[in-house]
């Protein structure tokens, strides 16, 4: 498991490319949570297909993280209104005004997907 106390499991689907951005999608959504996200997560237990949801979200760290990420900012209706790619540990990103929440996903998930803004993300994730 990559993130302690979890909400959920469910997927994140990139439905412009018809691309899987994750498979098995955990959620925040508490502050303590939200605050946690994936600082200290196992590099070995986030790997491709794993995603972490932080909703609300609109700007992201990755202090105490041992390996890059790919942010997915999404705006309300989950269009993506900015990528970062390859996020390195111990980096702040920018807060986007525009977000409302924001997908974690192991490095090169966006290129390996064609991921670009613009595009529709459905998220499903099962209840408690």
């Amino acid at each position: 498991m990559f993130m302690a106390g979890a909400v959920s499991d469910g997927y994140a689907l990139n439905r412009t490319r018809h691309a899987y951005l994750a498979t098995e999608l955990k959620v925040a959504d508490t502050y303590w949570k939200r605050l946690r996200g994936l600082m200290a997560a196992d590099p070995q237990g986030f790997r491709n297909g794993h995603g972490l949801w932080i909703v609300p979200c609109r700007g992201i760290h990755t202090f105490a993280m041992r390996f890059p990420i790919d942010a997915v900012y999404l705006d309300r209706n989950k269009v993506v209104v900015h990528l970062e790619e390859n996020m390195k540990p111990w980096r702040i990103a920018p807060v986007r005004i525009r977000a409302r929440s924001v997908l974690e996903l192991p490095g090169n998930t966006v290129s390996a997907t064609g991921t670009v803004v613009g595009d529709e993300i459905e998220i499903s994730v099962a209840d408690e």
